[in-house]
């Protein structure tokens, strides 16, 4: 999705991928910060987009982004101990903030971890006006705005629709359905 000095930021897509986000997390939040299983799985993974980070072909990082009526939420920021100097962290939240504005939203909501707040500043990021003071797996949170203008190719009603069927985040590249379309229709479940 996005590449600068062997450092890449990638769309989660089959299973093999999700095992590397669970590795990732498994050791940021489950070992380094001691959360509960239970909590850090929470139900959630299977009904968001997942992004991977790289450093050369190593995967180092990973975020989630779930979607909402009028926001997306970004979170499950996590990097591998040994990667954090590098600036991995800023291409895989520039990637997730590019994705949600091509998907048309005009915010992102997030729930930083108190020690974080300026991270998320570095992106535009706010604490939300009358902030509720959050705290859940050991940790105090601040809810965080980030107001985004979306995408100029943002995906809409009006829309090419074989750009609407194309894989997740893959939107510029033709699709097998595009490639079927080329094919006569016949409605193989019509009977003579």
């Amino acid at each position: 999705m996005r590449e600068s000095n062997s450092m890449s930021v990638r769309l989660a897509r089959d299973l093999s991928d999700f095992m590397v986000i669970t590795a990732i997390r498994s050791a940021v939040y489950l070992a380094e910060q001691d959360c509960p299983i239970d909590e850090e799985f929470d139900g959630n993974d299977f009904v968001a987009a997942h992004f991977i980070g790289y450093i050369g072909s190593e995967p180092v990082a990973c975020l989630r982004v779930r979607f909402f009526g009028e926001f997306a939420k970004v979170e499950r920021l996590a990097v591998r101990h040994q990667y954090r100097r590098s600036r991995i962290s800023f291409k895989l939240v520039q990637a997730s903030v590019d994705y949600v504005k091509r998907k048309g939203f005009r915010k992102i909501y997030g729930q930083a971890q108190d020690r974080l707040v300026n991270f998320w500043a570095h992106f535009g990021a706010k604490p939300l006006p009358n902030s509720r003071k959050i705290v859940f797996s050991d940790f105090s949170y601040t809810e965080m705005v980030l107001e985004i203008p979306p995408s100029s190719d943002a995906i809409t009603l009006q829309s090419d629709p074989y750009v609407i069927i194309r894989p997740e985040g893959d939107w510029d590249r033709p699709g097998v359905l595009d490639l079927s379309s080329q094919r006569t229709v016949t409605s193989p479940l019509r009977t003579p």
